[in-house]
Parts: structure tokens; C-alpha cells; sequence
């Protein structure tokens, strides 16, 4: 996986290189291999270590064939599918991926729980963006390098998520970055669409090991304008809801 985003202020970018993280990381890992989680599972330290839990829900958006499935399944350490297929309903995995804050020292697990929904689906079936829309905390935005059409579709699919008190996390991604004597969109033309938008852009593609290298850079920069967002809706009368050691924020 490759991404072309600065370290932010927040998270400590390599913490998952330092010795002290070591233990954290441990937990979601199983024989060297990421750890698959339930819905009720999550990673258990030892009684004396105090470490905080928030929880997100995000989505991936995009056109059908982009890469959404195959991207949730690379972030959570997931076997990719070796042949495309519709995804016909709503399809969710969770992950946990431990962060240090700059500030204070803080560890925190951020439980994500990734949405995927088939394209085709979200159209032949009215109450499954509802769904999806509730409740979500960020919108993944793919497209694909060897699709044109799935980048010019980008503004429709950004639109469908805008509203006059969207609070959303947004960012996009770029599939498929690997293949790029095939590419269909130019890096002048990522750069300029950055600029309009003011989203990120991330790209993936290539193989990914089974080393927490290959997607930290991806999954710490989701965690830092999650947390972000968090501060900022802080300042705000009601205040954020998100989970944290059995108590409402």
C-alpha cells in the first residue's frame, strides 16, 4: 500500500517501529498474523494497563469493481479475493489498530468497523444507504487508476454524502495505483483534484505482507482526523458520542 500524506500532528506516524508498542500490537496479532475480530471481540490487555477504546463506523464509496472489498480486506489483514465479485448486501468487518497521542502519551484502540455495500445493490434497494448513512463517522471515497470513469464519478459519489451539517471524515482513495503503465488518471490531474476538493487522496495497490508496515501509514491517517474531528466536535454543545471505557463522550 502506498499513501503521499505527511505525518499529522496527532498520532505518532511510527509508534508501530517503537519497542513500547510492541505489547499493543501483540493483541491483534495471532501467529505473526492480524487477529480477526466479532462484533463482540476485542483485544485484551493485561488488568493493570489502562487502555482507552473508541469506536467508528466508516464506509467505502465507489463504483462497482473499484476495489472496496479487496481495500477492507487489506486493512483488517484479510486474505484479498483473488476474483472480483458483487457485493450483494451490506458486508462489515472490524478491525482494532492501537495509536499513541503526541500530546499527552496516550494509547488508544481504535475499534473501526468498515461498511461495504455493493453499488448495484445501494440502487435496486432504497433502505440500504440509510443504513449505511446512520450513524457513520467517515466516508472512504475509491476510485481506480485503471478506471476513468470511476474517478469522474468521484463529485457524484462525494455530493450523495454532503449535507449542511456533515461532520463527516472524508477522504479518498486510489485503487489499483500498482498497474500504473494502465492508468486511465494522471497523478497532474489526482493533484488538481485534491486541490478543488481539499480531500486527501491515498493511493494503494502491489501485494501487502503480512508486516503492520503496509497499512499503518493508511489506517494511522484515518485515526488522526477521526480523532481530530473528535476535538472539534468537543467544542460543540453536544459534545461527540463515541465510545470509551464503558462511558458516553
Amino acid at each position: 500500500m502506498a499513501q503521499d500524506l505527511p505525518p499529522g500532528p496527532i498520532i505518532i506516524a511510527d509508534w508501530h517501529l517503537c519497542a513500547e508498542s510492541k505489547d499493543f500490537f501483540n493483541r491483534i496479532l495471532q501467529k505473526k498474523k492480524r487477529r480477526q475480530f466479532g462484533l463482540l471481540e476485542s483485544p485484551m490487555m493485561a488488568p493493570h494497563v489502562a487502555v482507552e477504546t473508541v469506536q467508528y463506523k466508516v464506509f467505502l464509496s465507489g463504483k462497482s469493481g473499484v476495489g472496496k472489498t479487496c481495500l477492507a480486506a487489506r486493512l483488517a489483514g484479510l486474505s484479498t479475493p483473488s476474483m472480483h465479485y458483487e457485493t450483494t448486501g451490506i458486508e462489515t468487518i472490524v478491525l482494532y489498530w492501537p495509536v499513541k497521542l503526541r500530546e499527552n502519551g496516550r494509547v488508544l484502540f481504535f475499534r473501526l468497523q468498515l461498511w461495504d455495500c455493493g453499488e448495484n445493490a445501494l440502487r435496486r434497494f432504497d433502505h440500504l444507504l440509510p443504513s449505511c448513512k446512520e450513524q457513520v463517522d467517515a466516508v472512504l471515497f475509491l476510485f481506480s487508476f485503471t478506471d476513468r470513469t470511476s474517478f469522474d464519478d468521484l463529485p457524484n459519489q462525494i455530493a450523495r454524502w454532503s449535507g449542511p451539517s456533515d461532520q463527516l471524515v472524508k477522504m479518498v482513495v486510489g485503487t489499483k495505483f500498482d498497474l500504473f503503465m494502465h492508468s486511465d488518471v494522471t497523478q497532474r490531474e489526482v493533484r488538481q483534484f485534491q486541490e478543488t476538493q481539499g480531500l486527501p487522496v491515498l493511493r494503494t495497490g502491489g501485494e501487502v505482507s503480512d508486516g503492520l508496515g503496509d497499512v499503518a501509514p493508511f489506517l494511522n491517517c484515518l485515526a488522526e482526523r477521526l480523532w481530530h474531528q473528535d476535538c472539534m466536535a468537543a467544542t460543540l454543545p453536544s459534545g461527540p458520542t463515541h465510545y470509551r471505557e464503558g462511558a458516553l463522550i
